[in-house]
């Protein structure tokens, strides 16, 4: 299973590094956001994909009952989320206010407009 996933984040990476190095902003923001979540895919499989209960521990017991799944991933995710909505959000806002002030979103033509 792990081997799927490391193809999928290898397709996820490529397809990020293709958007990123297009001229137009939206399709770098795109890639952005893809990188991102390729970003988050990592992180959930890095620490091995197991079916395991909740690491809860019952009344009486000093520990989770083993196996259990490690919830440390699953809040970075959470995290790296939210962070990444906010990212996404002023990224957008500047492409919005770079169009609106240059008729384009083609990064050259803002560059050859910018000097």
């Amino acid at each position: 299973m792990e081997t799927y996933y490391a193809i999928l984040i290898g397709g996820l990476f490529a397809a990020a590094t293709y958007l990123i190095l297009r001229r137009s902003l939206l399709k770098i923001i795109l890639g952005l956001i893809l990188l991102s979540q390729t970003a988050n895919v990592i992180v959930f499989v890095s620490p091995g994909l197991i079916r395991a209960t909740a690491p809860l521990i019952a009344e009486g017991e000093a520990q989770p009952p083993t196996p259990h799944a490690d919830p440390l991933p699953q809040a970075l995710i959470l995290t790296a989320i939210v962070i990444g909505f906010g990212v996404v959000a002023f990224a957008m806002a500047l492409v919005y206010r770079t169009q609106k002030e240059f008729t384009t979103d083609d990064a050259d033509q803002i560059k050859e407009c910018d000097s």
